[in-house]
């Protein structure tokens, strides 16, 4: 499990009796946590984002299914395992996008179901479980920056990178899926400087990525959403690389929204375009991004940017789709932590895998 430590940036922390977590709503204005001890409380950080990122989310939910494990007064394990089914089909309906929210949900509930024994043993398998699917995206997301530092293109210089939304520290268990290659390619020597674009409507790259690049002195340069062409046509972006929410069997990958217009850019100048997602964010059951589920958010976010109008609140109609899917066309490669794989290889390479 994660455990507090002198590094800020674990977003969700188990802690005695409850859960930490770090709060992405107030960053960079300040860096507070909010600690949850009971699963509606957890699936309304889900929702209100104070937890965001698919594999940060998935962790949530599974520290969130426990805490809804000991709120449920009965050791008869029939009615408690119907009692658990309601609490998690409350975390379900958080964020239907995250596939890893869904993959996290499902790995929490088989466990109860073949669990045998008391309840109270069940109960504490669950927390075990809990902190193993924390700690397994550690590992995964280390292996994924590994893997994505050996993609690089050979440069000149050191590569400069592009990312979109935040798909570090904060998004995952503690380390990163883009970020995560960024943190590696680094740590490698082989990073000049990280472009982060802002990420309208929420401002993620802005806040969030721009944020953990600073706390470990990682050169990086905030730009608006729609200069990212312009940078890619001047030559100051070797290489993109992104993270995902949902990752369909063919490739298709849901992102935050803007991801689908930075693949199209990055094809149109020749810059290579990644993707970087673990096997849970892999959703072989869909066959192609056509049904991933997209989020749709309060209108707010666009009109408002904190307390402050931007433009009319009524009389103006908006449209706030929170992520959009990129094309398994634009998309060079995915970087997992079994390895980068073209997205038509995806199935044949990594199927057995998530099913095992």
């Amino acid at each position: 499990m994660a455990t507090l430590s002198n590094n800020p940036v674990y977003p969700v922390v188990w802690k005695q009796d409850r859960v930490v977590l770090i709060d992405q709503t107030r960053i960079p204005q300040e860096f507070s946590v909010v600690e949850i001890s009971r699963s509606g409380d957890m699936a309304q950080a889900i929702q209100t984002m104070i937890v965001r990122g698919a594999p940060a989310i998935g962790v949530a939910a599974a520290y969130g299914i426990y805490l809804g494990a000991t709120e449920i007064k009965t050791d008869v394990r029939d009615r408690f395992l119907t009692e658990l089914e309601v609490i998690a089909a409350q975390l379900r309906a958080t964020r239907p996008t995250a596939v890893n929210l869904f993959w996290a949900i499902d790995r929490m509930m088989k466990t109860a179901r073949q669990t045998l024994g008391s309840v109270q043993h069940l109960r504490e398998t669950l927390l075990t479980t809990a902190h193993q699917i924390c700690q397994d995206d550690l590992a995964t997301c280390k292996a994924m920056g590994d893997y994505g530092v050996t993609v690089l293109p050979e440069t000149p210089h050191k590569v400069r990178l592009l990312t979109h939304c935040n798909a570090g520290a904060l998004a995952t268990a503690g380390y990163g899926t883009a970020l995560g290659v960024v943190r590696s390619a680094w740590t490698a020597g082989r990073l000049e400087r990280v472009y982060a674009d802002e990420t309208r409507p929420r401002l993620q790259g802005a806040k969030l990525t721009s944020w953990e690049c600073v706390q470990e002195g990682i050169p990086v340069t905030v730009i608006t959403d729609n200069m990212a062409a312009h940078c890619m046509h001047h030559g100051m972006i070797d290489v993109v690389v992104v993270g995902a929410d949902r990752i369909a069997a063919n490739g298709d990958a849901a992102n935050k929204i803007g991801t689908y217009s930075v693949a199209l850019v990055a094809a149109a100048h020749n810059v290579p375009f990644y993707v970087a997602a673990p096997l849970s964010t892999i959703d072989f059951s869909i066959p192609d991004g056509s049904h991933i589920e997209i989020e749709e958010r309060d209108s707010a976010e666009i009109y408002k940017v904190g307390e402050t109008m931007i433009c009319p609140s009524s009389g103006v109609d908006y449209f706030n789709p929170a992520f959009d899917v990129t094309p398994a066309r634009l998309i060079a490669g995915i970087i997992t932590e079994f390895g980068v794989f073209k997205p038509e290889d995806l199935k044949a390479a990594l199927f057995d895998k998530q099913a095992q």
